[in-house]
Formats: C-alpha cells, sequence, structure tokens
C-alpha cells in the first residue's frame, strides 16, 4: 500500500510539474511584455522571448511574406485573369450607368461639382470677342484688298466665262420683252412721246400717221435686228467685260461705302449666342447628347482599356511590388502592433496546440513520476 501511495505521489508531483513548466514556458513566450527591474538590474527571462525578439520577427515576418505569400506568381493568378477582367468591366460598366449616363445629373452640376460654376458665361465671352476679332480682320481685308484679291482664282475664271452667257441672256430678254403687249406699249409710249415733244412738226405728222401704233411694227423690226445682231452681243459683251474688270481692281467699301460693323458684329453676336443656347443645352444630361454612349463604351472602349491596364500592369508588376517595399512596410506594422496583439494573433492560430503542449506536460510528467516511484521502490 505505502508503494502504491509512493508512486501515485510521484505521478501527481511530477505531473503538475511537467504540466506547470510547460504552461509557464509558453507563457514566457509573450510575458511579460516589458523588461522588469529589480534594484536597478533586469529579471531574467524579462521580457518574454516574442517581445524581445520583436524586431527580429518583424523582420521575418516581412521576408516571408514577400518571398512565400505576396509574390508576383500570387498577384498574377489572383489579379490578371480573365475573371478579374470580366469584374472590372462590369464596375466600369456599372458605374458609367450610374453616374455619368445618367437622368438625374446635368451637364451643368457636373460642371458646378467640378468647380466651373461660370462656363456658359466664359463661353459667352469667349464667342464675343471671337467675333469681334473675326470681324476685325474681315473689315480689314475688305478695306485693303480688292475683289480680285478676295475671290478665288477659280471663281474669277468662272466669272469671266459667264460674262457671253450674261450678255446673251439680257439681248433674248430684251428681245422677249419688246414683242411682248408691255415692250409694244412702250415703243409706242416712245413714239407719241418723241412725236409731242416735236411740237408743230410732231403734230403734223400725227395728223397723217396717227398715233404711234402705225409706227410699232417698224420699230419693233429695227430693234430686234439690233438686239439680235452680232456686233450688239460684242458691244454688250465687251462693255460687261470692262466693268467687271473695273469692280475687281476695287475695295468693297469703294463699291458699296462704308459698311457698319459695329451693328453687324452686335447682330452676329446675338445670333450666335441664340443658336448656342449654351445655358439650355448644359441644363440637359450627357444622355441626352449620347444616348447610346454607355452601350459604345462596353462595347468598344472598356475591353480594350481594361485589356490594355492589365497588360501593362502586369508587365511592371515586379517593378510596382519593388517599389512598395512590401517587406518594409511588413516589418512596420508588426513593429506598431502591441505585445498583446501578436500575442492574441499567435494563440489564436495554436491555442489548441498550446493546450495540447501543457496536457503533454502532465502527461510526460505522470509518466516520469511513475518511473521514478518504481525506481524509489526498487532501489
Amino acid at each position: 500500500m505505502n508503494a502504491f501511495f509512493t508512486v501515485l505521489f510521484m505521478v501527481v508531483v511530477g505531473a503538475l510539474i511537467g504540466g506547470v513548466t510547460n504552461h509557464v514556458a509558453i507563457k514566457m513566450l509573450f510575458r511579460p511584455h516589458e523588461a522588469k527591474y529589480l534594484w536597478g538590474k533586469r529579471i531574467p527571462f524579462t521580457p518574454g522571448l516574442i517581445p524581445r525578439r520583436r524586431d527580429e520577427l518583424a523582420k521575418q515576418l516581412g521576408k516571408t511574406v514577400v518571398k512565400y505569400l505576396l509574390t508576383p506568381e500570387t498577384f498574377r493568378g489572383k489579379f490578371f485573369n480573365d475573371d478579374m477582367k470580366g469584374k472590372a468591366n462590369n464596375w466600369l460598366n456599372q458605374k458609367t450607368r450610374e453616374i455619368v449616363f445618367t437622368e438625374d445629373k446635368t451637364l451643368q452640376q457636373w460642371l458646378n461639382q467640378a468647380g466651373l460654376s461660370n462656363v456658359p458665361d466664359v463661353i459667352e465671352k469667349k464667342v464675343d470677342e471671337l467675333i469681334v476679332h473675326q470681324m476685325a480682320n474681315m473689315q480689314n481685308v475688305l478695306s485693303t484688298q480688292t475683289v480680285e484679291q478676295l475671290l478665288p482664282a477659280s471663281w474669277q475664271e468662272r466669272a469671266d466665262s459667264k460674262i457671253p452667257e450674261i450678255s446673251r441672256y439680257i439681248l433674248n430678254k430684251g428681245d422677249d420683252y419688246f414683242e411682248s403687249e408691255e415692250g409694244i406699249q412702250t415703243i409706242k409710249g416712245l413714239i407719241d412721246g418723241f412725236l409731242t415733244s416735236k411740237g408743230t412738226f410732231g403734230g403734223m405728222i400725227q395728223m397723217f400717221i396717227g398715233d404711234g401704233s402705225s409706227l410699232v411694227p417698224m420699230f419693233q423690226r429695227e430693234v430686234k435686228k439690233f438686239i439680235t445682231s452680232d456686233q450688239t452681243f460684242s458691244m454688250l459683251n465687251d462693255m460687261i467685260t470692262k466693268e467687271w474688270t473695273k469692280i475687281q481692281v476695287q475695295t468693297v467699301p469703294q463699291l458699296l461705302g462704308e459698311l457698319d460693323f459695329t451693328s453687324t458684329t452686335e447682330r452676329v453676336q446675338n445670333y450666335a449666342r441664340q443658336q448656342l443656347a449654351i445655358r439650355d443645352r448644359l441644363d440637359l444630361p450627357l444622355v441626352h447628347y449620347l444616348p447610346q454612349g454607355a452601350e459604345w463604351l462596353q462595347t468598344n472602349a472598356y475591353p480594350k482599356l481594361v485589356d490594355k491596364t492589365f497588360v501593362q500592369i502586369e508587365s511592371k508588376l515586379e517593378d510596382i511590388l519593388v517599389s512598395m517595399d512590401l517587406e518594409t512596410v511588413v516589418k512596420e506594422q508588426v513593429d506598431k502592433f502591441p505585445v498583446s496583439v501578436l500575442e492574441d494573433l499567435v494563440l489564436g492560430i495554436s491555442k489548441r496546440e498550446f493546450k495540447m503542449i501543457t496536457v503533454l506536460g502532465f502527461v510526460l510528467g505522470g509518466i516520469i513520476g511513475v518511473i521514478q516511484g518504481l525506481i524509489a521502490i526498487l532501489f
């Protein structure tokens, strides 16, 4: 019976020693968090192992993360694939429809959001200034250059070629006129007026021939001969050519007199404002002007944009990761963690394993107690 209690006592003591020792050893990984001092001397094993080796842990964790976790291959496999491209396309399409091509926001509201609420005034001012500038240039050109200089050479050639047609047209119209009833009355009026102006002599002629009606056919024939003759055509053609030549060497003000550019400029400005209607146009949403804009971007722009962006980023991935210096970032973040956070992190992952180590300490201590008890009984 004494041997049994001896072995039991050894088992209990050994189990307590093993379990408590392992439990204390686990606690000493983290506790105490800070160094403890006694009479100015640091107490051994303070702070705990992980707080004391915190800087080395942070460095090693940073190297591990960069070497095995956040590698270029990891990013390529996770982010640079067709699934992510599809998600990027869908996100762009959704945001474009929700934010850009919406009926709820006008162009003016977009400009107000960008701090450009005075855009209509600025545009109208710029248009007015442009019109004033262009009208001044036009006035200068019209005042200093002749018609010949203003007209393109092709126009001048065409005008020269049209002079015979104009001459023939005038003569044909003249011929038609004098053949008409109105022309007959004109000829008769001219004859009567001529005879009346000759006083008694004219009155005597009228006594013999009556009114001018009898002379009209004769005058018609003569007028027709004059109008249809080649000499008349050449004469009229030469006259028009000379007048056209005179016109070409003159400026517009010489032909028409001084032009009122001030009022003309104002009218052009008013017309431009009415036609542009900047404020009315800006009070409409973008979708009003581009009703198929979202569909066009979805079909033509975004796929190419996403593909090109992914290709560019992937080609520069190593440089981007190097420039980010993830190892240093991880180290700095770990250095900022309170020791209690590191403790919770490790224990949260290995809590069950640490408990098993404590239990194993109890078991091994108990086994050693059994062995010690047996040795004590035997010897």
